[in-house]
């Protein structure tokens, strides 16, 4: 066994004896311990000079907390083993392999900065090369994609284990409560560390849960096992973790080790913790600095001259670090837009021809032909949600069968959470599968919210195009079918305005086939939103391709062309939409319609190209109309063909109220043929 360490840029190397056991720790293996710690400590110390020298923005410390950071690194394997850090995880991310120069480039927001390229503050680690994913500033999102890239393990069938840590505040967060039942319930290969200081920067952990303990607070998922360790001891924190490592490496299952640390300083660069804290406690805390507490046991095992000789090598190594990383190139200017999204293969952005002779067929089962045919081509495409699996096939049978052919593990059940799904898809999307997961309406997407904005679609960008996580949402969306309030909703204009994420929402079955295998194959997330008043729709049937036939994602489709008027919709008003243009076209007029098929990427070419034909546009949404995604499309027309509109734009969309459940108050609220028609009649006579 190794231990291997590259804190300058080099590596140093340390053999342990296979015959050595952990309760004998070697003097060695402590001396490179400490190195490390001090390493972390000395780079906190740098970090706040550049700070008030205004040459960094941000410093947020780990001071009080290196013990069990580098002790827990010491018993997994970098590069191996998958990391989810926290920003205090300074100590941590050096055990783990990064080195002082590189959390300078961090620091320093400089171009080669491992963990974003300058995109993200200080102290959001990140690291291809180690596997330390890409971390974000929300509190607790990386437990659930820990718990899916423990799946992903799992599922390759490597022994390799996954880390994830947080502060005891976060676990307050119901993230973290979802993530220790399903990685519980599944005995994943899981360590989770939360760093007890009791402090989330002023909120002392009596304001913060029941009874004031982590390890009580956490009880009651089978299959966890606890462990609460004085994180200020490496010794002890390093048997935990050992014992932790090995356990799940034999998939026996995941560990919480709920370690005892002290915060040093405050809470970050911006923060006063003189102001909440007094000045007896702080004191009283510096007795409790875990490098002194290491420095002892070293000195009692006659290592004083070897600290000694440390303690300056590390000094002239970090104050190097930091000279050689201010001399580095910041990100060019130009580069701020890369990123966003990745690159799609090529053979995604040619619509082909429909090959297939099959009769026509409903949406629904257009849907369930595209997922069937995806599980078939690629092993590492999974479906799972909420009633997904075995005879149900999901509220709307969308994957009936799917189980039943391809099996328990490939299309199954998820717990009723859906920040569970979405999270636990973006863990098993960065390591390479590719998750289809479904949320059952649209209306009960917002507990994913957080997962959604600012993990999926922000991964790709946040990390300098090192991870992405192309993951599908299949989401029912919609109304016309007296669904009520909460079985109605319009989500298409909010998640429309996330950069990195695609919005697909098709109007037909060829449709909906060919772009959700586009977005299946695709190397983006994709929100699939689904308009359940059109899966067994007679209008929306149609010939689907077959097996490779797929639709580019962000391109519109003219269905019916027209020189009088433009009118763009999607979902299930295209359909309304093309009979009042039947209708008009007996007495005359030929109207133009537009599906866009796509929200976004919006297919801008198509639109303006119309109007500059047809010199008037409607645009009929269903959603809201107050600030729906009409209003991006009435804008965007505004500026850029502004002068061949002949009238101005009119837009009709959904009464500013909720969607009431009696049918003649739907009615009323949700677009109908005789309110379009009218609009587009006063469009037309202007």
């Amino acid at each position: 066994m190794f231990w291997f360490r590259r804190l300058f840029g080099f590596s140093s190397f340390l053999t342990v004896s296979p015959q050595q056991t952990v309760e004998n720790i070697s003097t060695e293996q402590l001396l490179v311990a400490y190195r490390t710690m001090l390493v972390a400590r000395k780079v906190d110390e740098k970090s706040e000079i550049l700070y008030k020298q205004n040459k960094s923005h941000f410093q947020i410390s780990c001071s009080g907390h290196e013990a069990i950071q580098v002790a827990t690194a010491n018993a997994m394997r970098p590069g191996y083993d998958w990391a989810y850090p926290y920003y205090r995880d300074l100590a941590f991310a050096t055990a783990w392999g990064m080195t002082a120069k590189e959390h300078f480039l961090a620091i320093l927001n400089k171009a080669d900065d491992p963990c974003s390229g300058g995109r993200q503050m200080p102290n959001h680690f990140g690291h291809k090369k180690l596997q330390i994913v890409s971390q974000s500033s929300p509190t607790g999102t990386q437990f659930l994609q820990a718990v899916g890239a423990a799946i992903a393990l799992r599922r390759q069938g490597s022994d390799a284990v996954v880390y994830t840590s947080a502060g005891e505040g976060t676990t307050a967060q119901g993230d973290y409560h979802e993530a220790l039942n399903w990685a519980a319930r599944e005995k994943l290969p899981l360590i989770i560390l939360i760093q007890d200081n009791k402090l989330a920067i002023s909120t002392h952990i009596s304001e913060q849960i029941a009874g004031g303990s982590v390890a009580k607070f956490s009880q009651g998922y089978e299959g966890l096992e606890i462990v609460e360790v004085n994180g200020l001891d490496y010794q002890e924190s390093f048997r935990a973790a050992k014992k932790a490592v090995a356990k799940a490496r034999a998939a026996h299952g995941p560990t919480l080790i709920v370690a005892e640390v002290v915060r040093l300083l405050s809470h970050s660069i911006s923060d006063n913790q003189a102001k909440y804290r007094s000045s007896e406690e702080l004191e009283a805390n510096k007795n409790k600095d875990p490098l002194i507490m290491l420095s002892d046991e070293l000195s009692k095992r006659g290592s004083s001259k070897k600290i000694e000789q440390i303690t300056q090598e590390v000094q002239e190594d970090i104050d190097s670090a930091a000279t050689w990383a201010e001399q580095q190139q910041d990100p060019k200017p130009e580069t701020f837009a890369l990123h966003v999204y990745k690159e799609e293969p090529v053979e995604l952005l040619i619509e082909k021809q429909i090959t297939s002779n099959s009769e026509p067929i409903f949406m629904v089962d257009a849907i369930n032909q595209a997922l069937d045919e995806e599980l078939t081509k690629n092993p590492k495409s999974l479906i799972y949600g909420q009633d997904v699996a075995k005879g149900k096939g999901g509220v709307f049978t969308v994957t009936a069968g799917l189980t039943e052919k391809h099996g328990a593990d490939r299309c199954f059940n998820s717990p009723l959470a859906e920040a569970s799904i979405v999270g636990t898809a973006i863990g098993l999307a960065t390591l390479g599968y590719k998750p289809v997961v479904e949320i059952q309406f649209g209306d009960y997407i917002w507990t994913a919210m957080m997962q959604i904005r600012n993990e999926l679609a922000m991964l790709h960008y946040r990390s300098n195009g090192n991870f992405s996580c192309p993951a599908v949402i299949r989401v029912a969306v919609g109304g016309y079918i007296h669904g009520s309030l909460y079985h109605s909703q319009n989500i298409e204009a909010t998640f429309a305005h996330f950069p990195g994420l695609k919005v697909v929402m098709p109007a037909n079955a060829a449709d909906a086939k060919g772009l959700l295998k586009s977005a299946i194959r695709g190397n983006n997330p994709v929100l699939f939103l689904e308009h359940k008043g059109l899966y067994r729709q007679v209008y929306a049937k149609a010939t689907v391709g077959n097996k490779d036939h797929t639709i580019p994602i962000g391109k519109a489709k003219v269905v019916k062309t027209g020189k009088d008027a433009t009118i763009v919709s999607w979902g299930a008003l295209v359909n309304r939409c093309q009979v009042i243009a039947q209708e008009l076209e007996k007495q005359g007029l030929q109207i133009e319609v537009i599906d866009l098929r796509t929200i976004m990427p919006l297919d801008r070419d198509t639109i303006i190209n119309s109007v500059r034909k047809t010199n008037r546009l409607l645009i009929a949404q269903e959603d809201v109309g107050f600030m729906g995604f009409g209003a991006e499309i009435a804008a965007q027309v505004s500026e850029s063909a502004f002068e061949f509109l002949d009238a101005p734009i009119k837009r009709v969309g959904g009464a500013f109220t909720p969607v009431a459940h009696a049918p003649a108050l739907e009615e009323q609220i949700l677009p109908q043929i005789a309110g379009i028609k009218k609009s587009l009649l006063e469009l037309l006579e202007y």
